[in-house]
């Protein structure tokens, strides 16, 4: 991350004073300076709040460092989320983000008033598209899709969510990837591999295949939102 050595650099400190800051090695610290380096996100947490800045403002100062300035500084407002259009083919758009503590607040903003979902923590990501669609984050919890191969999404992880049609699953599609699925009553990372027709239920599978993480079947009618995984944050 190029700005992290200009903060750095701007409160006069050494990459060592740095890392015992946030409690890392010497070395972490070195490959975090990298451009398109892979911050944990409790790392990045640590980050922020040292240098006295959300996430979301950490990333658009990279931006900046990176290109020198912004080509479109206009945010647009896309249901209810704030892009900003970087360059071709590239996007930061910052979304709500739901934390492991924050499921029934997000579950009841649905139940209640919507106006809630206001109040939720903002986190940016980058992005190589943008549809027409809602977008928010979530901190996974639990280890059920976890198997330690690429796809996994382990606990704590974060993932950036894009809302797809309840319908779609009825017609025959999007059952490909990971998604997040808001219920009535907990918020569950999945993959659906079918639909059942005649029961109005949805077929979920685990990555994890421990014994308690077996497969099960979900009713639609008690699903508010799914999201596609668009993109993850260890």
């Amino acid at each position: 991350m190029l700005i992290l050595k200009q903060l750095r650099r701007k409160k006069k400190l050494s990459q060592t004073d740095l890392a015992n800051a946030i409690d890392v090695s010497l070395r972490t610290i070195q490959l975090y300076e990298k451009k398109d380096a892979n911050i944990p996100i409790k790392n990045l947490t640590k980050i922020a709040e040292y240098f006295d800045l959300s996430i979301a403002e950490m990333y658009m100062q990279e931006v900046n460092e990176e290109r020198g300035t912004y080509l479109n500084p206009l945010a647009l407002r896309k249901k209810g989320n704030k892009v900003y259009d970087i360059d071709y083919s590239k996007y930061f758009i910052t979304v709500p983000l739901v934390t492991q503590n924050g499921f029934k607040q997000y579950i009841e903003a649905f139940q209640k008033s919507r106006e809630n979902l206001a109040l939720l923590p903002k986190m940016g990501f980058m992005v190589n598209y943008i549809a027409d669609k809602s977008y928010v984050a979530f901190e996974i919890l639990g280890d059920s899709m976890n198997d330690g191969s690429i796809d996994s999404i382990p606990n704590n992880s974060i993932v950036l969510g894009e809302e797809i049609m309840l319908d779609s699953f009825k017609e025959g599609g999007n059952f490909k990837g990971t998604k997040i699925i808001v219920c009535r009553d907990r918020i569950l990372c999945k993959e659906i591999i079918g639909y059942k027709k005649e029961s109005n239920k949805l077929v979920c599978h685990n990555l994890n295949d421990a014994p308690e993480y077996s497969d099960f079947e979900l009713p639609l009618s008690e699903v508010f939102r799914i999201y596609e995984v668009i993109k993850k944050q260890l």
